[in-house]
């Protein structure tokens, strides 16, 4: 053993939610713009849907996980706030409004449980507006997508730094 960190495998960005329910696919909807406009960044995007212990292989202990998703912040809609470590744990413990939201927080005790929690974790949480039915997010929603892709890259430029 020659002492060096160990090598940071890929980031897996998670994008969560439903698409029929407007708001709601607004992490898929993030996904799909990291995947169409930063192709080049080191990142494993899943489709995470409306999530499930299933994705519980893709936790990686050696890896960072970034979680993208509609979620109750009590703000404006559209409004971001991203949640680091130990912050996306309290977070995830609060009053859920969705579904999705208790499965995170299963899929996420899980991995701790399993001893695969990723070493580095975040959420890039976004105010809905609605979550009736729908094929496209709100306007409001959807002009936070490009804030969510920087959120991401700027996440990706931190945790890289701090390596």
């Amino acid at each position: 053993m020659d002492g060096s960190a160990p090598e940071v495998r890929l980031t897996v960005v998670l994008g969560i939610g439903n698409l029929l329910l407007s708001d709601d696919g607004i992490g898929i909807h993030v996904t799909e713009a990291l995947s169409r406009d930063a192709p080049e960044l080191p990142l494993n995007i899943r489709d995470g849907g409306t999530i499930g212990l299933s994705l519980l292989a893709e936790i990686d202990p050696e890896a960072e996980l970034i979680a993208v998703d509609a979620m109750e912040l009590h703000a404006a809609p559209g409004t971001l706030r991203v949640f680091k470590g130990a912050d996306m744990d309290r977070q995830l413990t609060g009053t859920k409004r969705s579904a999705h939201e208790v499965a995170l927080a299963d899929l996420m005790q899980a991995a701790d449980l399993a001893g695969c929690g990723p070493r580095r974790r975040a959420l890039v949480a976004i105010q809905p507006e609605t979550t009736t039915w729908g094929l496209t997010p709100t306007p409001a929603v959807a002009a936070a997508i490009p804030q969510a892709v920087q959120a991401v890259r700027d996440l990706l430029e931190e945790w890289r730094n701090e390596r």
